[in-house]
């Protein structure tokens, strides 16, 4: 579904947009970075590998993008976080969308799965990501307008053998984003729910199967597409994970224990 531009919004659409992305580093953040500064946006990236973000702004800055604010960033630190949002606020003169999008993808059966691994997960997907929604949220509400996304997964529309961390923590984001959104809801502060399938990012390329995968330059380009959008929620790309993820849900136990 997609919501209209709030007034207060419509009014600022004249200047520039501002984004700000956690885990821009690689995959889908990068790529999404890398989308919005073609479309004109002021760019503010967060990930741990500050070394990393600093060779994507130069890149960025010799194809002509707008200004890139960067900053080192592990989003289990909710004062950092915090922290990190307002200096980019400050750097850009105000933030009108934030993309909770930093992530990590530990797989392996319950039990077996290290469980450091299960933790960091958790803490990571789940524990950053409200931590940024949280920071983002403070800053709407003083700026009067915002644009807040959560990257989820399609991982998170039913448990799968060796996924149930993964899957268990983007069902957090999922649901997380639902209350949010009723909370907002008939206010000038949007929420965009996005939940890709298998894009050729490093977080899936060790999967032993990933069907309709698809290139990670046209996954960022539709996840931008979508947000500029102002969606509430769609699977990236919209088909055929639209029609899988009804259904996973309604598949017997039995078949999605063979797949293994």
């Amino acid at each position: 579904m997609t919501r209209p531009i709030p007034d207060g919004k419509r009014a600022q659409q004249g200047a520039p947009k501002s984004v700000f992305i956690t885990g821009a580093s690689s995959g889908l953040g990068r790529q999404m970075a890398i989308e919005f500064s073609r479309r004109g946006y002021q760019l503010a990236l967060t990930a741990r590998r500050l070394g990393v973000l600093q060779e994507l702004q130069t890149e960025l800055a010799a194809s002509g993008g707008g200004p890139v604010f960067v900053a080192a960033l592990d989003v289990t630190d909710e004062v950092a976080v915090a922290r990190v949002l307002a200096q980019a606020r400050t750097e850009l003169g105000s933030l009108d969308i934030v993309v909770a999008n930093a992530g990590i993808g530990h797989h392996g059966t319950i039990g077996k799965l290290p469980f450091d691994r299960v933790r960091d997960t958790i803490n990571t997907n789940v524990v950053g990501f409200m931590a940024t929604v949280d920071a983002a949220m403070h800053h709407f509400k003083e700026q009067g307008h915002g644009h807040l996304v959560g990257i989820s997964s399609v991982a998170a529309f039913r448990g799968m053998p060796a996924g149930g961390a993964y899957g268990a923590s983007k069902a957090a984001v999922t649901t997380y984003l639902e209350s949010l959104r009723a909370e907002t809801h008939n206010s000038p502060i949007i929420v965009t729910t996005l939940s890709p399938g298998f894009i050729d990012t490093p977080i899936n390329r060790g999967a032993k199967s990933r069907p309709f995968v698809i290139g990670v330059e046209r996954g960022g380009k539709l996840l931008v597409d979508l947000i500029e959008r102002q969606v509430e929620h769609a699977t990236v790309p919209r088909w055929p994970w639209s029609v899988v993820a009804r259904l996973m849900a309604v598949l017997p136990t039995s078949v999605i224990a063979k797949l293994r």
